[in-house]
């Protein structure tokens, strides 16, 4: 037997149902809005570290990486190529012992090119040794050379000498990344000279392009030090 329903209760049932309605409306809007003020909570957090930062990531190499970016021609829009001696000086404002040491915990991952007294040329063991350490980015953004000359000669013709030998590894590099358009981006020069952070005798030890071969403090400043840095800014 069918009732009669007033409009009474049907105007009750349909406020009933805006209520609820209107309710969980507010509630998505109170979710939002605390998704809004507090975005982090939601989201998964991403690992940005790597063996690599634990390794020598410090923030001191790190501040020094980063004026070494803007100062010798990494950073976007410049149009310089490398950073000379005095310029090394002014950015870096460290010792030549702790500009040394920064660099120490890379001695797993990088290589050290060595040249003939007053030469500036890459010899055949010296290529190899800089594609193997090319080719081993792991996903590594910079590429550091530094290259030096040793205490024969004079101040300006060593600047110049370190120069040209940055400059062939510039070159080699170029040689064998030719598809790359990007690699003036990822490779940052530095020539030191002979008047800032020689090397002493010990960096010997370091994987070198002539290990078969006597070794000195004079010879190892006839160098050029590659390799990629994994830091991340």
């Amino acid at each position: 037997m069918n009732k009669w329903v007033g409009p009474g209760v049907g105007i009750g049932i349909t406020l009933v149902v805006a209520i609820t309605a209107l309710g969980v409306v507010s509630s998505s809007v109170g979710s939002a809005k605390q998704r809004l003020v507090t975005p982090v909570a939601e989201k998964p957090q991403v690992a940005v570290a790597n063996q690599a930062e634990v390794g020598y990531c410090t923030p001191r190499f790190k501040e020094v990486l980063e004026r070494v970016l803007h100062s010798c021609g990494l950073a976007a829009g410049e149009d310089r190529r490398g950073c000379k001696p005095a310029d090394v000086k002014t950015f870096a404002s460290i010792s030549d012992e702790d500009f040394n040491e920064l660099f120490t915990p890379l001695k797993e991952r990088g290589a050290v090119l060595m040249f003939d007294t007053g030469k500036e040329d890459l010899d055949t063991a010296a290529q190899k040794l800089l594609d193997e350490k090319w080719f081993e980015r792991k996903g590594a953004r910079y590429f550091f050379v530094v290259a030096r000359a040793s205490k024969t000669g004079t101040q300006a013709k060593n600047r110049a000498l370190s120069h040209r030998r940055a400059n062939s590894v510039m070159f080699h590099i170029k040689q064998t990344a030719k598809d790359d358009p990007d690699v003036d981006k990822k490779v940052g020069l530095l020539w030191l000279g002979n008047e800032f952070a020689q090397l002493s005798k010990s960096y010997c030890s370091w994987n070198n392009s002539r290990s078969d071969k006597k070794c000195d403090e004079e010879a190892i400043n006839r160098s050029a030090f590659v390799s990629w840095v994994d830091c991340r800014l």
